[in-house]
């Protein structure tokens, strides 16, 4: 069974291009830069809606495998969803920092950036990418 999320040839720019709200079109433009920052990788559209920088490979214990981006976001339209998970070194003090969030065990949840700490939300994504990395290039 292959992952139905895989990476297409969507240019990034085409797919925010088509984001019509004003608020979610900057803060598209903001995460953006800051994953590319973070990751030194360029974007790359996983599926419809998701930007992915990098990959990492992974293996269930029912021996499903396949890859993911290594980092990534979705601007939807209720919120921006940010593919970041919680075992990371400090995760829970950064996310108690972060400012309103609504989270799950692998995304984190913003309406709009400006309702959080842009420097904190830069670090989980820095920790929670590099514990990515690392898995795959021990």
């Amino acid at each position: 069974m292959t992952n139905k999320t895989q990476p297409t040839q969507v240019p990034v720019s085409e797919f925010i291009s088509t984001i019509e709200n004003k608020r979610r079109h900057a803060d598209t433009l903001t995460a953006l830069a800051l994953y590319k920052d973070i990751t030194g990788a360029e974007p790359v559209m996983w599926g419809p809606s998701i930007i992915g920088f990098g990959t990492y490979s992974y293996t269930y214990k029912s021996g499903r495998s396949g890859s993911a981006p290594a980092a990534g976001f979705s601007p939807g339209k209720a919120h921006m969803t940010f593919y970041v998970g919680q075992q990371f070194s400090g995760a829970e003090e950064l996310f108690t920092q972060l400012g309103k969030h609504k989270r799950s065990v692998a995304c984190l949840y913003i309406n709009k950036l400006i309702d959080v700490d842009l420097h904190v939300l830069g670090e989980i994504i820095r920790r929670d990418y590099t514990l990515h990395r690392d898995k795959n290039n021990p």
